[in-house]
């Protein structure tokens, strides 16, 4: 595996942790009068002065580019639809960071609808990746022992859909901010559960092949001195 290969899940890593560090930064310096609780993330992106939860988003979204090729590298069964929606996943997020929403108490503009869009699109996305995934790692002997830590926060991205879902439309935005967290910490969390476990099989990978190269020069002179 080539050195650049290898180099994919870390920098996978340190976009979600530099992410997650972002957005908390993020939500102490806007307006003190913003309700964490009841204002979504990109209204308080619209309020961040300094742009560090625009930047965590796209960071984010590139990110999560690379934890895909670096799936693909390894050899883990993401190719057909659950690359697809991880492709949608990251793309809208680099949409989302680069065009904001209104702020709070505005009219939605062409811009801000783009930005609901393509964040509806994220949300949507990356549970139903990872409730594709879950079988196929289920099915596979390097994945099969993180499959069922995958079920569990696809599950809980599938509840946090339906609960966003319920408080945007009848629910009349009641702690939009507080559901919008949750369901965006469950899907973080998929990503790094996916992000830690490539990092431990292409180190096994790596390990195992500078065994095997290390090996053979010995193998190959075993070989002609019994020809």
């Amino acid at each position: 595996m080539t050195a650049v290969k290898r180099l994919f899940p870390l920098i996978a890593c340190a976009s979600i942790l530099f992410s997650v560090a972002g957005v908390l930064v993020g939500q102490f310096d806007p307006d003190p009068y913003l309700d964490p609780m009841n204002v979504t993330i990109s209204e308080y992106a619209v309020a961040d002065r300094g742009g560090v939860t625009e930047v965590a988003m796209a960071v984010l979204g590139i990110g999560s580019l690379v934890l895909l090729a670096g799936l693909r590298a390894a050899g883990a069964p993401v190719r057909g639809m659950p690359e697809r929606l991880l492709m949608v996943w990251s793309g809208a997020l680099v949409v989302a960071a680069a065009i904001p929403t209104t702020p709070i108490g505005q009219d939605l503009d062409l811009a801000a609808q783009i930005h609901r869009y393509v964040s509806v699109a994220a949300f949507v996305s990356l549970p139903a990746a990872g409730a594709l995934l879950v079988p196929r790692l289920g099915a596979d002997a390097v994945w099969k022992p993180v499959a069922r830590v995958v079920e569990w926060v696809a599950l809980a991205g599938g509840f946090g859909l339906l609960a966003i879902t319920y408080v945007a439309l009848p629910g009349d935005r009641v702690l939009i901010g507080l559901v919008e967290r949750l369901l965006l910490g469950a899907e973080v969390a998929l990503l790094a559960v996916l992000a830690a476990w490539l990092v431990r099989v292409t180190w096994r990978q790596s390990t195992t092949s500078t065994t095997t190269n290390a090996n053979f020069p010995t193998y190959h002179r075993f070989i002609a001195s019994r020809s």
